[in-house]
């Protein structure tokens, strides 16, 4: 696990004062591991350390920090809180501002509440095998000190199509915790009211136009109205360059594409990038089997696509 510096800053700047929760210690059986955190500020919360009563007990610990600073519990599940797990966790719940976020910038190791600022050498030392590679820095706590590596740089995934399919892929994706999702659509009449939190939405009368702005490492999921859109996305995104491509469709609908790609222009290696049908077509054509399929290849850090000659269903 580590510590998300963006997203808890984003989380700062709408609230101001944030809890942090992060279980440093576990015992017997409980509901999530070591590092496993969440946010808590005044009215609301985001993420979870595994629901149920713990949960609640300690977003309500968490609104007494945000008066009172920085605190440490030990909870035993069974003959504290009435959970049946059996187990016992310890919860180190930290007040975050703009200040201390400040301070954070860089460092991979804090003093917990009772620990004395001075760094323990065996702190020092775990800091030095990881920069010297000698051995990958991961959470632990060593000395009253928590060692957090810190999140790496969000995977973009941009989505282009607010259709059914486009929907149900936004609904599985979003809430993973290592990906940017980007969604694009003609018009915002095209999107749900209720867009997830943290999916950024862009419009454009003609979508393609957005494609010099994708990153490089950007990963695509096609699944549009229309044909004509997808062949273009295909078209520009090809000499702009992305991580991954992929395209909803069928067999003989990416056929003709392929076709249509090298009459632009297109080498055959290049056309190869893009991948279509999206995700696992033994899954079937409903939209949400859709998405499932491809937030399983992500998790896995597979190919969003593959390359399947089984029918697929056309444009969303």
């Amino acid at each position: 696990m580590s510590l998300d510096l963006a997203t808890l800053g984003a989380a700062v700047d709408l609230h101001g004062r944030v809890a942090r929760i992060v279980i440093t210690a576990q015992a017997g059986s409980t509901p999530r591991d070591i590092g496993v955190s969440m946010l808590v500020w005044g009215n609301g919360q985001s993420g979870t350390i595994g629901g149920g009563t713990l949960e609640h007990e300690a977003i309500a610990r968490a609104r007494l920090a945000l008066g009172q600073g920085d605190r440490l519990d030990k909870i035993a599940l069974g003959p504290s809180i009435g959970q049946c797990c059996g187990g016992a966790v310890t919860l180190l719940t930290e007040i975050w501002d703009h200040a201390r976020l400040g301070a954070a910038k860089g460092q991979l190791a804090r003093p917990m509440p009772g620990a004395g600022p001075d760094m323990p050498l065996k702190v020092a030392n775990r800091l030095r095998q990881a920069r010297n590679g000698q051995t990958p820095l991961r959470f632990e706590v060593v000395q009253g000190w928590i060692i957090e590596p810190l999140t790496p740089p969000r995977q973009p995934v941009w989505i282009w199509g607010a259709g059914h399919v486009g929907r149900a892929m936004v609904s599985v994706l979003s809430p993973l915790p290592d990906l940017a999702l980007t969604w694009i659509d003609t018009g915002a009449d095209r999107f749900p009211s209720d867009i997830p939190q943290g999916v950024d939405v862009l419009t454009a009368k003609n979508p393609a136009d957005l494609v010099a702005r994708s990153p490089k490492t950007a990963r695509h999921l096609i699944v549009t109205f229309s044909h004509a859109l997808d062949l273009e996305l295909c078209h520009r995104l090809l000499p702009h360059g992305f991580v991954d491509c992929g395209l909803i469709g069928s067999a003989t609908k990416w056929a003709r594409f392929q076709s249509r790609l090298a009459a632009l222009g297109h080498q055959r290696s290049e056309i190869n990038r893009i991948t279509c049908p999206i995700g696992d077509p033994a899954l079937g054509k409903h939209p949400q089997a859709i998405a499932i399929s491809v937030a399983a290849r992500l998790l896995i850090k597979q190919p969003i696509a593959q390359k399947i000659a089984v029918a697929q269903g056309g444009s969303q």
